[in-house]
């Protein structure tokens, strides 16, 4: 067996009574791709900052091809060793490729100043050597954020680096971004660079890595050649018990069903004459890539944004548009698609983003009732099985997990008619998924109207049926039972008159045509 590339060992780490990793392992061989997965809290972001030496553990070893890590101070060696890059690309996106590729670093010329010709062919070299192909001088907010990620990794390598972890990297890539960061992948671990690949999606672990390690509840439990595990091995070592990966199938809505939501002719920038309709006690998926425009149309249906044509009914009664409150005292519900920015009061208690949305259920005259609002809170965190300390903790105290759940939480608050929940699953543990999945069952038998817009597969399994969103226009239907290679196809725009134009561009139907299942 070669030298590990990477190797840890019993490291442990603490912050006052809080064990946040003991008995950390894992060992990375040259060349590999390895998957680290758990449950939000397993250990797996306390064992990464030690890894690219942000902390240092209280007990236990890394070593770097067989030699200890680094001092903590030498920052230069740790460079050499390993970067990491996350979900959110940390490039300055002002500067161009080449100035961040060399940031802190540029080479000079006569009298110490920058030498921007040389900067640029450096920069143009580096990205040739590893094939990232895009412009040095182009702005990196232009860019992707695939491309972003790859800026990113040229950089690591160009200090020396042949290890890098990837956190999370496929959580703001389509279905074809997240291919082609597989290719470049595999293609860098040809050339010698090894990845700790970190992702919630399982499935993604079997078509890119060779090695999984598992830890739970701060400790290691496994490590196995991917091709060895099971995905229900994988599950359960991950959980500690088996989770049912569907559940029963129950019956649809009737037909005869009052309609919720009707929606006609909506059109946008970012889609066109989409006709819609929720039932009561139906759960509709929404599917596409990330420039099909899913997103932007729930958006405007929870009131963030104004459709430039078409009209939206709820209940019978217009709904309003670009404004979040109005949509909310219209009974509307919404998860919105990003629990930190869109989501949750980071500097608030639990009660306070559980009962936001209640306000005025819970006082009179403009005042709160304390002991209302923490009673309710206290309902709330039972009901969505919330691990916390109560009410009063800070939310910024939560695992994702938990803190998605509080998001759920205030969007059930209000009893909405019409329940939004944009990507609800996303960046959770396996545990917390299952549970905000079963939310969405009882709101379906509580009748309500449910609007679910995922890039999960699991969490449209709990639809009834799941339009398919490409380029703007509603392009498929698939009732509940659908396989995944037919809502892949639809997805990627195959058989269904979308494909490639004499130009290379996407062909989509003129003004006035539609789509199937439009």
């Amino acid at each position: 067996m070669s030298t590990p590339l990477v190797e840890a060992r019993g490291v442990a780490k603490r912050y006052g009574p809080t064990v946040a990793l003991q008995d950390g392992r894992l060992t990375v061989l040259p060349g590999e791709s390895h998957a680290l997965v758990g449950r939000n809290g397993a250990g797996k972001s306390t064992l990464v900052t030690i890894l690219t030496g942000l902390q240092a553990p209280d007990e236990g070893t890394v070593r770097f091809d067989g030699e200890p890590a680094p001092p903590l101070t030498d920052r230069d060696a740790w460079r050499r060793k390993v970067a990491c890059v996350y979900q959110k690309p940390t490039v300055v996106p002002e500067l161009t490729v080449a100035e961040n590729l060399f940031i802190n670093r540029q080479p000079t010329g006569r009298g110490g100043l920058i030498s921007w010709r040389r900067l640029r062919s450096e920069a143009a070299d580096v990205l040739a050597t590893w094939d990232v192909r895009v412009d040095p001088e182009a702005r990196t907010a232009d860019l992707k954020v695939e491309d972003r990620q790859m800026v990113e990794i040229a950089r690591a390598l160009s200090f020396g680096a042949r290890f890098i972890v990837l956190d999370e990297p496929t959580a703001q890539l389509d279905n074809r971004e997240i291919e082609r960061l597989f290719t470049r992948m595999r293609a860098l671990q040809e050339s010698g660079v090894t990845f700790l690949f970190i992702s919630h999606h399982l499935q993604e672990v079997y078509e890119v890595c060779q090695t999984v390690t598992v830890l739970r509840d701060a400790r290691w439990i496994t490590t196995a050649p991917v091709a060895e595990l099971p995905r229900p091995a994988l599950v359960e070592a991950m959980a500690g018990e088996a989770i049912a990966e569907r559940a029963a199938a129950r019956d649809t809505a009737p037909k005869d069903a009052p309609v919720v939501l009707r929606t006609e002719g909506l059109t946008s920038d970012a889609y066109e004459a989409i006709d819609l309709t929720v039932r009561r006690g139906e759960v509709v998926g929404l599917a596409g890539s990330s420039a099909s425009g899913k997103i932007e149309l729930a958006e405007s249906l929870a009131g963030l944004y104004r459709p430039t044509g078409g009209t939206a009914r709820l209940d019978g009664e217009r709904l309003p548009f670009g404004d979040v409150q109005a949509a909310l005292r219209a009974g509307v519900g919404c998860v919105p698609r990003d629990r930190h920015e869109q989501g949750l009061v980071s500097g608030m208690t639990i009660g306070d983003n559980a009962t936001m949305s209640v306000l005025n259920r819970l006082g009179r005259y403009g005042f709160i009732a304390t002991d209302r609002r923490r009673e309710f809170a206290d309902e709330l965190i039972d009901r969505l099985d919330i691990h916390a300390e109560g009410p009063d903790q800070p939310v910024s105290d939560l695992s994702g997990g938990n803190a998605q759940k509080v998001v759920m939480a205030r969007a059930l608050a209000s009893d909405p008619r019409l329940l939004i929940l944009i990507n609800p699953t996303a960046g959770v543990d396996v545990k917390s998924k299952e549970s905000l999945l079963s939310r969405v069952d009882s709101a379906r038998d509580d009748g309500t109207a449910v609007l679910v817009v995922s890039d999960e597969l699991d969490d449209l399994r709990r639809c009834d049926r799941v339009l398919v969103l490409f380029h703007g226009r509603v392009v498929a239907e698939h009732p509940a039972g659908w396989h995944d290679h037919e809502l892949i196809a639809s997805i990627e725009g195959v058989d269904h008159g979308y494909g490639i134009s004499p130009g290379g561009q996407p062909r989509t139907p003129g003004r006035g045509e539609r789509g199937p299942g439009g």
